[in-house]
């Protein structure tokens, strides 16, 4: 919406929330969330055509278009728990919506939801006392955190789904019109309503499926001894595959890929389309045999056991450039490492301790409660050097640029011996590293110890 405020300094943008805490961040120098770049584009607009307020009924009626922008979480008990997208705070947009408007509206699915939904949204809508017309539209976001505002200033496509009726064709044309101030004509899609939903849950499955498609190979490298970033430089040059995501890694996280490819699974068996469903399905297995596969060749290289062993996790945002814990693969390895007996310290320098400890409790299931010393188990260090001090082992778990450049002989120095390096993300120097007396290990990469023919 920020976005938009920019690129459209005509038109009013008022982001409405029932959180006045949201909308108190919203309207502060410290935003609620940290995306790079955001922070200066509400800076330029708030207060001129960008606006934040807990006021929905005068929001809503004053309104031409309407976006509904709401989480979709996978559910966690009832019919599909661990599969089926939660909608419920969709339909509760809607009837507030289809309850206050005094006049037709043009609503807008910016969520990501199951293929559909627009229909049950239309049905609510309708229901309104007044004879209201509505449409209804999809617009799914294809961003990515951490480059977000670069996606949305240059966007691949943007993909817009309606009714293919006259008053549908029209809404549809009217969001054509806000997105034409800046995007290319050739580059905005234009569908019906079901393709464009279901494209999104397609797009984030094709990602997520050639990042396990990668990482299912790099366990292969290290029992073969080839590498696998020549793998994915070798393959990625075939221009009929390309080199995006074929980057190998401790596993996915985020708020997105799980959560759609489950939805899509869920979808899938509800058709009965059941092997389709297994297909999909695969992608989210290999995806966990990944980052416990991370867990335990750390416990087996120092040998076999962690307890009462100071570790060190660098990173615990899903991805560089964000603060976003949701399921973080950071968050499995750690909750591994502290079943094992480890003492972990965690330095990330965007995540808080209360987000970690708030998703490690919605995600995995670890609280206070149900595990004995939780909290004494895992230290959160505010300062990289201080975190790896005196520990046997480094986890790189975020691919953050600044560990990059850490004195790694200063850590070196600090730690117990023998030190260990294991790099989930591949972005440190291994052969500097073991130069220096590290052990390392990393995704794909063939162990010099156990290959004498490298």
């Amino acid at each position: 919406m920020a976005v938009i405020a920019k690129k459209c300094p005509k038109v009013r943008v008022c982001v409405v929330d029932i959180s006045q805490k949201q909308i108190d961040a919203w309207n502060s120098p410290k935003l609620p969330i940290y995306e790079p770049g955001l922070p200066e584009v509400v800076e330029e607009c708030r207060g001129k055509n960008l606006f934040f307020s807990t006021d929905l009924t005068t929001e809503i009626q004053n309104a031409d278009m309407i976006f509904i922008s709401v989480n979709t979480p996978t559910k966690t008990q009832g019919i599909g728990a661990g599969r089926a997208a939660n909608v419920k705070n969709c339909e509760l947009c809607a009837r507030t919506i289809a309850e206050v408007a005094t006049t037709g509206k043009i609503v807008v699915e910016k969520s990501t939801v199951p293929v559909r939904t627009a229909d049950a949204v239309r049905r609510v809508l309708k229901c309104n006392e007044k004879g209201l017309e509505f449409q209804v539209l999809s617009n799914p976001e294809f961003l990515a955190e951490g480059t977000a505002i670069d996606d949305l200033m240059e966007p691949s496509r943007v993909l817009i789904g309606g009714q293919q009726t006259p008053a549908g064709l029209a809404a549809i044309d009217s969001l054509v019109k806000i997105y034409a101030n800046w995007v290319p004509n050739d580059q905005i899609i234009t569908t019906n309503l079901w393709s464009s939903e279901l494209s999104k849950l397609v797009a984030n499955a094709f990602l997520a499926q050639r990042v396990s498609s990668i990482n299912s190979i790099s366990a292969l490298c290290e029992a073969t001894g080839a590498d696998v970033n020549e793998i994915s430089r070798a393959v990625g040059s075939d221009v009929r595959i390309g080199s995006r995501f074929l980057k190998s890694s401790v596993g996915f996280g985020g708020s997105c890929f799980q959560k759609d490819i489950l939805n899509l699974v869920y979808l899938c068996e509800t058709y009965g389309l059941d092997e389709c469903a297994a297909y999909w399905n695969q992608v989210i297995q290999l995806n966990d045999y990944q980052k416990k596969r991370f867990s335990a060749k750390m416990v087996s290289k120092m040998f076999n056991t962690v307890t009462g062993k100071k570790l060190s996790i660098f990173g615990y945002a899903f991805k560089k450039d964000t603060g976003d814990v949701r399921e973080t693969p950071s968050m499995f390895v750690v909750r591994d490492l502290v079943q094992e007996g480890a003492k972990v310290f965690v330095y990330d320098p965007q995540v808080s301790r209360e987000d970690m400890f708030i998703e490690m409790a919605y995600t995995c299931n670890v609280t206070k409660e149900n595990t004995p010393r939780l909290e004494e188990s895992i230290t959160t260090s505010t300062c990289p050097y201080e975190a790896a001090k005196g520990s046997h082992a480094i986890a790189i778990l975020t691919e953050w640029d600044e560990f990059k450049d850490y004195d790694y002989n200063r850590i070196y120095e600090s730690m117990a011996k023998p030190a260990f390096v294991f790099d989930g993300r591949n972005i440190l120097d291994h052969a500097a590293l073991r130069e220096i007396g590290f052990e390392v290990y990393a995704i794909g990469k063939p162990d010099p110890t156990q290959f004498n023919d490298l």
